[in-house]
């Protein structure tokens, strides 16, 4: 008994399942990259783009461009955990402070706060200490600021719908001027603090990516304000910027395994799912 004829596929589902495969092999497309795989206008390739968006099969990047999505991540690869950053990124500290003489520190975004997760100090006499541990502001922080230029203003309502928390050296103290200041970060790529956490005490920052591109953590570099001159700073952003880009590429060609979680904020935890001490883990 012959079977029988193979159906004509469905265009859309089609084209979808072409876009999925793409995906998959790590490539990643802007709709106009998409339209001109397919062969269909871009609109068309958009709304393709879309649904799979919605359907966590892709996710949309800062750069507009298209990513493999969570959905289709093995789940041994998601989510990291703060220990794994901390592992995969301490070597990265360690280069950070050699180019720099300066203390550095890895954070990670708890609601509205960050924690500093790891650091090394300066073995300048005049230095700033590290605060592994700690938690501050998030808008005041450099770190922190490169993380919630990240968010969409949208996700920044929702996040400070009761207002920006209090502190002490603050300079920013509404909504509205932060997202004007994050505009700033966006376009620069990095956070600035003008002793806003501490009196004396500056730094700048950049935001580490995961997998998918989706910032997990931050590395800064805290300097006293006496040495926070517009040389040191491009020295800093440099290494920053360098340290970076090799520490991102790391935690995307890794896939941890999954572990249990250990203390707040740690352990395998999905993107906005509240640790046990209240604080929203971004890894």
């Amino acid at each position: 008994m012959s079977e029988p004829p193979a159906l004509p596929p469905i265009e859309s589902v089609d084209r979808a399942l072409r876009l999925l495969t793409i995906l998959h092999d790590g490539t990643e497309l802007s709709a106009t990259d998409a339209a001109q795989r397919l062969g269909v206008v871009v609109s068309t390739a958009y709304r393709l783009l879309s649904s799979l968006v919605y359907r966590g099969y892709a996710v949309q990047g800062r750069d507009r461009r298209y990513r493999l999505g969570p959905a289709l991540v093995p789940a041994s690869a998601r989510p990291l955990t703060v220990g794994s950053v901390r592992a995969l990124a301490h070597s990265s500290l360690e280069t950070l402070h050699e180019r720099t003489s300066e203390t550095v520190q890895l954070m990670v975004l708890e609601r509205r706060s960050i924690r500093f997760v790891d650091g090394i100090e300066s073995e300048h006499p005049l230095r700033v200490g590290v605060r592994t541990g700690e938690k501050m502001p998030a808008h005041c922080s450099a770190g922190g600021k490169a993380l919630l230029a990240a968010m969409s203003n949208a996700a920044l309502d929702r996040l400070y719908q009761t207002g920006l928390p209090p502190w002490p050296t603050a300079r920013v103290n509404d909504l509205a001027t932060l997202k004007r200041q994050l505009v700033r970060v966006r376009q620069q790529g990095y956070g600035r603090n003008d002793e806003e956490t501490e009196q004396g005490v500056s730094g700048v920052g950049m935001a580490v990516g995961d997998m998918l591109g989706q910032p997990v953590a931050a590395l800064t570099v805290a300097v006293p304000s006496a040495r926070f001159t517009r040389d040191h700073i491009d020295t800093c952003l440099a290494a920053l910027a360098d340290v970076v880009a090799e520490t991102t590429e790391r935690l995307r060609r890794t896939a941890p395994p999954p572990s249990p979680r250990t203390d707040p904020g740690t352990g395998p935890t999905a993107p906005g799912t509240p640790s046990a001490d209240g604080g929203l883990p971004t890894l």
